[in-house]
């Protein structure tokens, strides 16, 4: 039974918390009330729970019921405003969590259409939260200093919302007024945690209110569950990171290239159910003298035909360990144009929180 160990309540759905209610002997509507409490106020402790009864709230106190948000263990602030958190876990084991005000995933803002969303006029705030799915990974990307970890657990739904509820409560934001994007793009593999990182975000659009439409996850391409997120009734945006422009490059820099290389990618991505004004993103990392080349955007941009897209570019952020170089802005620039002449939306991501290791690849739990 649920109540025999210590367990967080986040993570858990409407039904399971009413299941809890009535063991507990309340009213049906309690379930509701609790569920309110842990997503919509984001509590940190039972007893911040005060819609609730104090003997309910102590009969969970008592069998060992936590709401479930991690310890903040760490927090880094970078000269640009971003924050990278060490969220820790009741298991002693910590993810990373960024925080990204005004957040930025390309030269058009957080990489959307001109005009896809209308922001409120009450929203006085934009941010990009990046989110965690593992502890560690084991896709083993040779550029990323998160592969340096290799793969310690999944997380479980609760704690995926629980730093991202970590990180809106050290900000005190109203998600009602102010815009807030997520990206699950952190440590981790998504696609390998298919299915709490799907609970996660029906937990997080139901209960916390943040719309599906500023939620992103990006796979380093597990073709199966990408054909899993397509029959998905309602679900994120979707983002590939691709990398290189042909197999040699891609199975040298993502392993995970042997097994479904980028044809196969490429088919799941065409066979891709896409919304009305809703295109596919591809994230390319380019590293100097290895993927960066005109050559590279051209053959690049032919394997995208047809492909209803757009390419956010990355010039690789450093890091120890990291035995790739980063190119030149020059470089980049002409990469970008050159595949704006073949007709593909392109936009240089800038790099957020580099000096404090947040930005993308750096997410290694590194002290400073």
């Amino acid at each position: 039974m649920l109540h025999q160990i210590q367990s967080g309540l986040l993570g858990l759905s409407l039904q399971q918390l009413s299941v809890i209610a009535e063991e507990a002997g309340q009213p049906g509507y309690r379930g509701r009330q609790l569920f309110e409490a842990l997503y919509g106020q984001r509590i940190c402790t039972i007893s911040d729970a005060t819609a609730l009864p104090k003997n309910f709230r102590e009969w969970l106190i008592e069998r060992g019921y936590v709401a479930g948000i991690p310890a903040e263990e760490k927090r880094f602030t970078s000269i640009d405003g971003s924050e990278r958190f060490l969220a820790k876990f009741s298991d002693g084991q910590s993810v990373e969590t960024v925080w990204m005000p005004e957040g930025d995933l390309g030269e058009a803002g957080d990489g959307s259409e001109a005009g896809e969303e209308e922001i409120s006029p009450r929203s006085h705030r934009r941010a990009t939260i990046c989110v965690s799915s593992q502890v560690g990974c084991a896709v083993n990307c040779q550029f990323c200093m998160t592969a340096l970890l290799g793969i310690e657990r999944n997380l479980t739904a609760g704690e995926i919302i629980g730093q991202i509820h970590l990180v809106l409560n050290r900000h005190r934001v109203d998600v009602e007024k102010e815009r807030i994007n997520l990206v699950f793009m952190g440590q981790g593999e998504p696609f390998l945690n298919y299915d709490n990182f799907m609970e996660a975000v029906r937990l997080l659009h139901e209960g916390t209110g943040i719309p599906l439409s500023r939620m992103t996850v990006s796979t380093s391409g597990i073709v199966p569950r990408i054909d899993d997120f397509g029959r998905e009734a309602q679900r994120p945006k979707l983002a590939i990171s691709l990398n290189a422009s042909n197999d040699e490059v891609r199975t040298r820099i993502m392993p995970l290239n042997k097994k479904w290389n980028i044809a196969t990618l490429l088919d799941a991505v065409r066979r891709f159910p896409l919304k009305t004004r809703e295109r596919v993103t591809f994230e390319y990392v380019l590293l100097d003298q290895v993927n960066d080349s005109q050559a590279d955007a051209r053959e690049f941009a032919e394997l995208l035909t047809g492909i209803r897209c757009k390419v956010n570019l990355i010039a690789l952020n450093p890091g120890p360990e990291i035995l790739f170089g980063t190119p030149s802005a020059r470089n980049v620039a002409t990469f970008k144009a050159v595949l704006e002449r073949a007709g593909v939306p392109a936009y240089i991501r800038r790099p957020r929180g580099r000096d404090i290791y947040a930005a993308c690849g750096q997410l290694k739990k590194s002290a400073l």
